[in-house]
């Protein structure tokens, strides 16, 4: 990618007409074709032996990890449900910054377009998880109290955070390809080494965060709309077994 060029959005393979094929698309397919290669790879040997190959253990260790993280997050006691969207977005993130080592390859993660998408799955996600777990009507209701006066305010919050973790993700992973391609012009031999080296972390780094991120909202959520709710069923109840008379009060 061109220094001159901020995303890999302006690097245009294919146009016709109002369809173009852009750098950020191929490297997504890209992206993807890797996952599944990989998956099937790994997967196609599973075993139970207590000596499963490096690439199982390595697949069950990530696995595991993020049940750890998720149940650690969301204090659920089943966090099987949240892996498949957790996880998926780690893993997607993870490869897109690990294949910056490879050199012409530019990463779909420094594309704001990739990133809002990312972002806008997590924005869907929240309610989905939301509703499942309260139900359409408490949850929505949670964002009229106090008083209805608050939907607003409840809603510019779920854009910003929206807003949030696309602009983090992409000014991270954007801003270190830039230094990266700026210190190959300047210094070819070594400095590009390490700084890809550090680079491949940091992307690592911003894929934990993100997932982490995206859990603590949807936990988050879950918590706000389902405990209100919960609350106030328990005072219903508890209102309503007060005012009922007992037995001895009948007779009394």
């Amino acid at each position: 990618m061109d220094l001159a060029q901020l995303t890999p959005d302006e690097v245009v393979f294919w146009e016709r007409g109002f369809v173009t094929l852009n750098a950020t698309i191929v490297w997504t397919w890209v992206v993807m074709a890797v996952m599944v290669l990989g998956s099937l790879v790994i997967t196609r040997r599973l075993t139970t032996d207590p000596a499963p190959s490096r690439w199982q253990t390595a697949l069950e260790a990530t696995v595991q990890y993020l049940r750890d993280q998720i149940r650690e997050i969301s204090g659920s006691r089943s966090p099987d449900r949240y892996v498949p969207f957790i996880g998926t977005l780690f893993l997607f993130i993870a490869v897109s910054n690990a294949l910056m080592v490879v050199p012409g390859y530019v990463p779909p993660t420094a594309s704001l377009s990739t990133t809002a998408a990312l972002a806008l799955a997590v924005l869907v996600a929240v309610p989905a998880f939301g509703i499942a777990d309260a139900g359409v009507g408490p949850y929505l209701r949670q964002y009229v109290r106090p008083t209805p006066l608050m939907l607003p305010f409840n809603v510019i919050g779920e854009l910003s955070r929206t807003l949030a973790l696309a602009v983090r993700l992409f000014g991270n992973v954007m801003s270190g390809v830039k230094i990266v391609a700026i210190l190959v012009a300047i210094v070819p031999l070594f400095f590009p080494i390490v700084l890809s080296a550090l680079g491949l972390l940091t992307g690592l780094v911003q894929a934990y965060i993100f997932a982490v991120l995206a859990m603590v909202y949807i936990a988050s959520g879950m918590r706000t709309h389902g405990s209100a709710d919960r609350a106030e069923t328990t005072a219903e109840t508890t209102a309503q077994t007060t005012a009922e008379p007992t037995p001895e009060s009948r007779h009394g």
